[in-house]
């Protein structure tokens, strides 16, 4: 396409200034998005509750839908942020030398394998900007994690999806599709969002060991301080065929801190390193993540509390007849018989002041999914279940 000229361009400015043949609005003919751009819905992968309460015009009195800590960072990461808010006029250090240097030891490995940065969204982010071209055929679980995906179209790869068996992601079957149209990049998460399922060690590890040379697996392991360390994989770093990816923002409770890493070859950590936001890790952050990082004593309590409120869950499900699956995270998804009922009592619970969610694709979507909040979250839910389910919700 040749090059507009200068007088074409006066024109359709002198047009857009005037607002004539606009009508007040620019023709979107005229922005220059790219044609990636151009074709994408105007959505984002969720609602957050913050806009559902503005359009309910009130406050949700159980906020158990994003998978959020209700128990709160540690009080050491609480008054390290405190005393690093006095900073705030400086940037952060974009090295996130400290922080790496943390996790690295805990790991095992060198600084050179670990990236920091706004949350494995970000990661997501990165990765796939790294590695996946226009029309790129990328493979995913059928209503597995939607942010991966959203980052996947927004750089215009082509999204392959596998389903679920029996409430799982399926490997082999991942594995299969990968190879078939020789994805560069794989994405699995373990433990499983929206699901809470999980594959122990040894499976995971055969996945690992099964990705083709010059191909990628993203493991996406948010949940893992929920998981009996057994069932996880040893990091080998001398593998340039896997990115393991870890948050914050769920056991140590700091979502709103946006902190995630990545422990990588150190290859893929260069290519990382080359394109992230440098200070997009705040000096709060930061120090609110390594505090965090430093006090598992803390983590351990949180992962006991979870597991109580499980429990609770579970037998509140099983006194209405549903069943809550066996969970490795800190929410239950609870199978409440079909897609319909599911869509009509996560409505009807939000009428009645409790923010819950629900996987998006079939056969998950029958389900809803609750995240483990106080006992108090518990009893508010607990009650307006019941009342959803009398009242035939």
């Amino acid at each position: 396409m040749e090059p507009w000229p200068c007088d074409a361009i006066g024109v359709l400015l002198v047009r857009y200034m005037d607002r004539r043949e606009f009508g007040g609005d620019m023709d979107e003919r005229f922005i220059p998005l790219t044609e990636t751009v151009r074709a994408l819905p105007a959505t984002t992968p969720f609602v957050g509750p913050e806009a559902l309460e503005r359009t309910n015009g009130a406050v949700f009195k159980a906020r158990i839908g994003a998978n959020e800590s209700a128990f709160g960072p540690s009080p050491k990461a609480l008054a390290a942020m405190r005393d690093a808010v006095a900073e705030a006029s400086w940037y952060g250090d974009p090295e996130n030398f400290e922080l790496r240097q943390a996790i690295a030891a805990h790991h095992g490995v060198g600084m050179d394998n670990v990236c920091v940065a706004a949350g494995i969204d970000s990661l997501l982010g990165l990765v796939v900007r790294m590695l996946v071209s226009p029309g790129a055929p990328i493979v995913t679980s059928l209503g597995a994690y939607p942010t991966f995906n959203y980052q996947v179209s927004g750089f215009g790869g082509a999204l392959h999806t596998v389903p679920y068996r029996n409430d799982f992601e399926d490997p082999e079957a991942l594995l299969d599709k990968a190879k078939a149209v020789e994805a560069p990049l794989l994405y699995v998460a373990n433990p499983d969002n929206p699901m809470g399922s999980w594959h122990g060690a040894a499976s995971v590890q055969s996945l690992i060991d099964s990705v083709p040379t010059g191909k990628v697996l993203i493991l996406d392991e948010a949940y893992a301080d929920f998981l009996d360390p057994v069932e996880i994989p040893a990091i080998d770093v001398s593998n340039p065929c896997v990115i393991r990816m870890r948050t914050f923002s769920k056991a140590h409770g700091l979502a709103g801190a946006r902190v995630g890493y990545a422990i990588a070859h150190p290859a893929l950590i260069t290519g990382l390193n080359k394109i992230r936001n440098q200070f997009e890790v705040t000096r709060v952050s930061q120090a609110g993540a390594l505090a965090a990082f430093q006090d598992p004593q803390y983590v351990g309590q949180v992962v006991a509390e979870v597991a109580a409120g499980k429990a609770d869950i579970a037998k509140i499900a099983s006194k209405h007849g549903f069943t809550a699956l066996p969970s490795a995270t800190n929410f239950v998804a609870i199978d409440v018989g079909g897609h319909e009922q599911a869509t009509r009592m996560m409505a009807e619970l939000g009428r009645r002041g409790v923010f819950i969610r629900m996987p998006g694709a079939a056969p998950l979507n029958r389900c809803i999914r609750v995240t483990v909040g106080t006992e108090k979250d518990r009893a508010v839910f607990a009650d307006a279940l019941a009342d959803v389910v009398a009242s035939g919700g």
